[in-house]
């Protein structure tokens, strides 16, 4: 029997039963179960096995020190570094704001009282640079300011200037001008519904009693569109102090802000205690300078009555 069976042939599975073997309960039982099966097992896993690695790595390669203390907050408002990265962020942020809504202003003015009937057309023209990526438009700006670039070629080919300048990349000036494209319409925007609420018949009225153009502007216009001015401020002065990205690709050493110690911080130097700190050290300081601003124009809109 051994040997006959040691010298048989292989048995084979013929189609038939393959077939009905396919078809039983079990096995089909098992192609229903097994996708929810496998994907419930993986929504089980995969947080457990997050949390494992997690604490892994802090226990090996992090250590976090939880005492409570202020040295972190004394850091980062006396430490020279970190000092002039947050002076120099609140500068480039309030010197954004300001190039934003002057360049702004005029563009909303001329949709809301000379657009006509093709306001709709000036905002959808003015959005469309807006709909491709923030990351595109900087690369865009580097290229046009870089030391081959095309304002370099420009100024080349006017005679302007004998070879390109060094001074038009990588620095604070980059960053500014980078920002303020990248957030021109966020400030035209506000402005624009700000005069679009402005009363026709108050600037008329203003005419009708001898106010020039611009004593009417500056005397019912301008102060009844102050919210609208509020609001493209604050819009771009608050994102424009944390951005990392912009300084990081067109701002080199001299256009460095405190965003980008910040990320550093929770990042390569794995110091999260102080990365904290900085983070809420400027949040409370942007605060304390949006509610400022609002003082200020507010006052100026009292005194220009």
């Amino acid at each position: 029997m051994t040997v006959a069976a040691e010298g048989s042939p292989p048995l084979r599975m013929t189609r038939a039963r393959r077939n009905a073997l396919l078809r039983s309960e079990p096995l089909q039982g098992f192609a229903l179960i097994s996708p929810t099966f496998l994907y419930a097992l993986i929504l089980l896993v995969l947080p457990i096995m997050v949390v494992i690695a997690h604490s892994f790595w802090t226990q090996h390669y992090l250590t976090i020190d939880r005492t409570f203390t202020l040295e972190n907050y004394r850091v980062a408002l006396t430490e020279p570094i970190y000092r002039d990265l947050l002076w120099r962020s609140l500068y480039i942020s309030l010197t954004v704001s300001l190039f934003t809504v002057v360049l702004a202003y005029p563009i909303a003015y001329f949709i809301s009282f000379h657009g006509g009937r093709h306001k709709s057309l000036w905002l959808f023209l003015i959005t469309i640079p807006f709909w491709t990526s923030y990351l595109l438009r900087v690369m865009s700006w580097k290229v046009i300011l870089g030391y081959n670039g095309v304002l370099n070629s420009g100024l080349m080919g006017l005679g302007i200037i004998d070879e390109p300048s060094t001074a038009l990349l990588y620095n604070s000036s980059a960053v500014i001008i980078t920002l303020t494209h990248a957030w021109a319409a966020f400030a035209i925007l506000p402005i624009f519904v700000s005069l679009e609420k402005v009363d026709r018949t108050l600037v008329e009225a203003a005419t009708d009693l001898g106010d020039g153009p611009l004593r009417s502007f500056l005397r019912v216009t301008l102060p009844l569109s102050a919210p609208g001015i509020i609001s493209a401020a604050l819009i771009v002065m608050i994102p424009t102090v944390g951005d990392y990205v912009t300084p990081k690709l067109v701002g080199g050493k001299d256009g460095v802000m405190i965003a980008n110690a910040i990320q550093a911080q929770f990042g390569k130097a794995a110091n999260w205690p102080l990365g904290a700190a900085l983070s809420v050290t400027t949040m409370l300081i942007v605060s304390l300078m949006a509610g400022a601003t609002v003082l200020i124009i507010r006052t100026l809109q009292r005194m220009a009555r």
